[in-house]
């Protein structure tokens, strides 16, 4: 059976291709992919070549927040059956290094990630219109969700997860710097847990307003209202929680600033070397926390979209065809216009 496969030669060269896909083996199960989103290390792979140290090596599928159709399932699978409509975790961690074996997956030590460059040969990705995938890797869509916010699972787990880090937020007051698909995410999140404030940074007016619609009660473009911040700097800070969605300088010290005593930073966005204001974490006793990816935080995500908990749409920009996937890379790294962009696939 043939299927084709959206593949990075390199910086700026992506190209539809054609390969084939095999039937589903013991354990395994063929899936017809409905939507993909765009993610932003997808679109560093795409537009840089890489992020940091992880360097696309080789050619490489795309793609790690999907849904789609079961087609068929291999021997000993059982749940799943053909027509259901899935939502596809790609962390495969092994289950048998240290950390697995601690009851850190997140931190497994062979790893898989779909649409990975991190390990050569690279972990190959989701965006095609068909693959076999291990049959653990599905999760069950229901309610009369779209398949577009059925695809939104996985950036929604990583935001899940960074709420448990986080610690209890109801009725506390929130701030969230960055307002991409993570940032509006987090936003969600922080108010579906009873956040008495959730205020929202960024530099577009255009995914301040899907925040605005997804929680926030209170959006600052900081690129015209900077000085808006600065009443929540007073007495030293107003927030008692944080969430780094940027990982700009700017925005690293503004959530230091504007977060109270012995409140907490959780790290969400990623980027090289930033100065940090030591001094502050210090004499505030501020909780400066990591977070990354997920683990059971997907199928909690599956489920709250399922139940409409909260509402995606706003952050959904478009859904572009297989065959555009150029304009629609194109698309999503413009941040004036475009938060969460979906290729669409033939199944």
């Amino acid at each position: 059976m043939e299927t084709r496969v959206c593949r990075l030669y390199g910086q700026n060269d992506i190209r539809i291709e054609t390969d084939s896909v095999a039937a589903p083996g013991p354990g395994e199960a063929l899936v017809a992919i409905s939507a993909g989103g765009i993610c932003g290390s997808d679109l560093h792979y795409f537009q840089d070549g890489g992020f940091g140290p992880i360097r696309v090596r080789e050619p490489i599928i795309l793609g790690h927040e999907a849904s789609g159709v079961i087609v068929d399932v291999g021997p000993g699978v059982t749940g799943l059956a053909a027509g259901d409509r899935v939502a596809i975790n790609p962390s495969r961690p092994c289950g048998s290094c240290a950390y697995c074996e601690e009851g850190l997956p997140i931190h497994c030590l062979r790893m898989r990630f779909n649409g990975s460059a991190m390990r050569l040969p690279h972990e190959q990705g989701l965006f095609r219109d068909r693959i076999v995938v291990d049959a653990a890797q599905c999760v069950p869509v229901g309610g009369d969700v779209t398949m577009a916010e059925a695809a939104c699972s996985e950036p929604l787990a990583v935001c899940l997860h960074a709420r448990s880090r986080a610690g209890d937020l109801s009725g506390k007051r929130v701030l969230v710097t960055g307002a991409g698909p993570i940032g509006v995410l987090c936003a969600a999140v922080a108010a579906e847990a009873g956040a008495a404030e959730v205020v929202v940074t960024d530099l577009q007016d255009i995914p301040l307003k899907a925040a605005a619609a997804m929680g926030a009660t209170r959006t600052i473009n900081v690129a015209r209202e900077d000085a808006e911040m600065e009443a929540y700097a007073a007495d030293k800070g107003y927030f008692h929680t944080a969430f780094e969605c940027s990982a700009a300088a700017p925005a690293v010290r503004t959530a230091i600033t504007s977060v109270r005593p012995r409140g907490t930073i959780v790290q969400v966005g990623v980027t090289g070397d930033l100065p940090v204001p030591i001094n502050l974490l210090v004499s505030k006793e501020i909780r400066y926390q990591g977070t990354q990816r997920f683990h059971a935080e997907f199928a909690d995500a599956v489920a709250m979209i399922s139940e409409r908990r909260i509402d995606l749409k706003p952050m959904i920009s478009a859904s572009v065809p297989l065959d555009a996937a150029a304009d629609a890379f194109a698309m999503a790294g413009n941040r004036a216009e475009a938060i969460k962009v979906h290729l669409t696939f033939a199944g």
